[in-house]
């Protein structure tokens, strides 16, 4: 499905908020065999200094939990970042057609 419609500013002030309360950034997402060897694929959250805990991400097919695909583990840990940057831009490009 796709919405074609201008994003209005409560639109794009409701998806900064949801971005401004989420786990700080940055997050990575570690992956078994690429990024680390042994464990568990996840997504750590904040860095380094472990003052956040890593999130895990599962998918719920009917015969049990399954882990997420590392496309999908990508995905949601560079939304953390790319969503505050593609706000910015929204902003920026909306900045400029109002002067």
């Amino acid at each position: 499905m796709s919405d074609t419609h201008p994003l209005s500013s409560d639109e794009l002030d409701a998806i900064e908020r949801r971005c401004r309360l989420a786990s700080p950034g940055p997050w990575q997402s570690f992956v078994e065999g690429r990024e680390h060897l042994g464990g568990d694929n996840f997504i750590r959250i904040g860095g380094l200094d472990d003052s956040e805990p890593d999130m895990h991400v599962s998918r719920a097919p009917e015969q049990g939990l399954a882990p997420a695909s590392s496309h999908d583990l990508d995905f949601i840990a560079h939304a953390r970042q790319d969503i505050a940057r593609l706000l910015a831009e929204v902003r920026r490009l909306h900045s400029s057609q109002t002067r």
